[in-house]
């Protein structure tokens, strides 16, 4: 058995099934990172979302109350 048949046969499919193992790892991380962001960003738009409304009524009323 010549170098290039026993690559083929024994190394070549190891490290395929490797990258291909450590390219889905990758890819469920990025996912998780991803979906980890995505609340962070939800719970912060809720909470400075109902305080920039809070201080918008103000200032709205404040120019409503000035210009009466």
């Amino acid at each position: 058995m010549d170098i290039v048949a026993y690559w083929q046969q024994h190394c070549a499919p190891w490290i395929h099934a490797k990258i291909r193992n450590e390219r889905g790892a990758a890819l469920v991380e990025y996912a998780l990172l991803l979906a980890l962001i995505a609340v962070v960003c939800i719970v912060a738009l809720q909470v400075l979302g109902s305080q920039a409304a809070d201080k918008f009524s103000r200032v709205g009323a404040s120019i409503a109350a000035a210009g009466s």
